[in-house]
């Protein structure tokens, strides 16, 4: 199963992503992507990804109020503190077919 992650938020201003922005997962670990990604993003999803492609993200606490089929998870930068952007992520799971087509499960 393939997981699109899509720049939802971003409080401050990100030097790599702006909202819409989105990296695909495939396989549950090539990552393929148009746009550059940000290693602080990826450190912020490695602990919740591989369980999120089996598991409701609402056993841990990390889906959406409205939702809970969606996992979410922000950036490690404080922009507050660093003058950065904290971006706010969405995860999504996509079937073969739709992976293939670029289009995401809902």
């Amino acid at each position: 199963m393939d997981l699109k992650i899509t720049v939802q938020s971003i409080k401050g201003t990100c030097p790599v992503y702006k909202v819409g922005d989105h990296f695909i997962l495939k396989d549950g670990y090539r990552l393929t992507s148009d746009i550059p990604v940000c290693m602080h993003a990826l450190a912020s999803l490695m602990p919740h990804y591989n369980a999120f492609r089996f598991a409701d993200p609402g056993r841990w606490g990390a889906a959406g109020k409205h939702e809970r089929n969606k996992l979410y998870f922000q950036c490690l930068d404080p922009y507050e503190y660093t003058g950065g952007g904290t971006v706010v992520f969405e995860v999504s799971r996509m079937d073969d077919e739709e992976a293939d087509a670029g289009t995401v499960v809902r």
